[in-house]
């Protein structure tokens, strides 16, 4: 019996080892470039940057590493030049991607009806939005995701950590242990895997990114949820008029471009909330709906799969792909329950 016992502990350590070793050649760490000739000194100064992996050199352009503090354009040129050797640039066959494609995982949302509707659950390597008006489930949403990450689930997806960036102030930890209490997780394990932090102003929401790639590289393939709640809310504060919209979407496509390079870089999924507007020229159109998400055409083209949020009768909410590269335009409802997003009931 022991002989067994043992046997079985073996086997689950070798399946632990196996998944560290996909996980940490799913990136490339930074540190390679020492054998390419690049000092230990200018890699720190990269990784400050929120630069960790040989693919984040790739996504950065030349001006932007330029700007990093102690790095001229002849250092910036040889470590383009280093990375170039290392990393497999260029192009593969759709069947080679298809199966780099394969380390995807999806994490449920709570409810069976939503899953369905974005294909099994919210997708890594990927930007999933949801907007909406207040009250249609969104923070709701966020808080069961926070919870549901961490649960094992379907094609030995092992559960992991996440991290929330809260921009209005609508994180409550208390609210997690009621959707905690619901698939019977222990309260204080569960806190401790979810990263919290409260961002102020939109640059301040962009270093936070900069932290989140740096805690994503030190623990790999232990993060598997990125959100933020909500993506728009500060940029709206600190742009105002159309005279700063040139500016403030400048910015927000940055940060978007960041936000897409992170998901992919770790392949993490990303999760992001929106907010609503009034859209004054609607009335001209005759469009039924006056209403539109904010972020303009940047943050729809940056957003993989957009899903719309409305109100139903009582606590039920309506659900529809807005915008996705392989989901139809379906509908699903779902219900908001003290313990986080459910199935409605008949």
């Amino acid at each position: 019996m022991m002989d067994s016992n043992m046997a079985q502990d073996q086997v689950v350590e070798e399946n632990m080892e196996n998944m560290d070793d996909e996980e940490e050649s799913f990136f490339q760490d930074i540190d390679l470039l020492q054998n390419h000739g690049i000092n230990a000194a200018d890699i720190k100064k990269l990784k400050t940057s929120g630069i960790c992996t040989i693919k984040g050199v790739q996504m950065t352009t030349r001006k932007r590493m330029c700007e990093i503090k102690g790095i001229s354009e002849a250092k910036m040129e040889k470590i383009k030049e280093a990375a170039a050797k290392l990393e497999e640039n260029g192009f593969m066959t759709a069947l080679e991607y298809s199966v780099k494609r394969k380390n995807c995982f999806r994490i449920t949302t709570g409810s069976v009806e939503l899953d369905k509707l974005l294909g099994g659950g919210i997708e890594s390597m990927a930007i999933t939005e949801a907007f909406g008006e207040f009250r249609t489930g969104k923070t709701q949403l966020s808080h069961t995701l926070c919870v549901t990450s961490q649960l094992p689930g379907a094609n030995g997806y092992p559960g992991g950590k996440v991290v929330i960036l809260d921009t209005e102030n609508t994180f409550r930890p208390d609210r997690l242990k009621d959707i905690a209490d619901r698939f019977n997780l222990d309260h204080s394990a569960m806190l401790d895997n979810v990263l919290y932090a409260r961002a102020y102003t939109s640059e301040h929401q962009h270093e936070l990114l900069d932290f989140a790639a740096a805690k994503f590289h030190e623990e790999p393939g232990v993060f598997k949820l990125l959100i933020i709640d909500s993506i728009m809310a500060l940029f709206r504060v600190d742009f105002s008029g159309r005279g700063e919209l040139a500016d403030r979407q400048q910015k927000l496509a940055q940060m978007l471009s960041k936000l897409q390079k992170i998901s992919e870089e770790y392949n993490v999924a990303v999760f992001v909330t929106n907010q609503m507007t009034a859209d004054p020229g609607a009335a001209m159109s005759f469009q039924a709906d006056p209403k539109k998400p904010i972020g303009g055409h940047i943050l729809a083209h940056a957003s993989t799969t957009r899903l719309s949020l409305k109100k139903g009768r009582g606590e039920t909410r309506i659900a529809k792909i807005f915008d996705s590269p392989d989901m139809p335009e379906n509908e699903a409802t779902f219900a908001i329950s003290s313990g986080g997003i459910i199935d409605v009931k008949d």
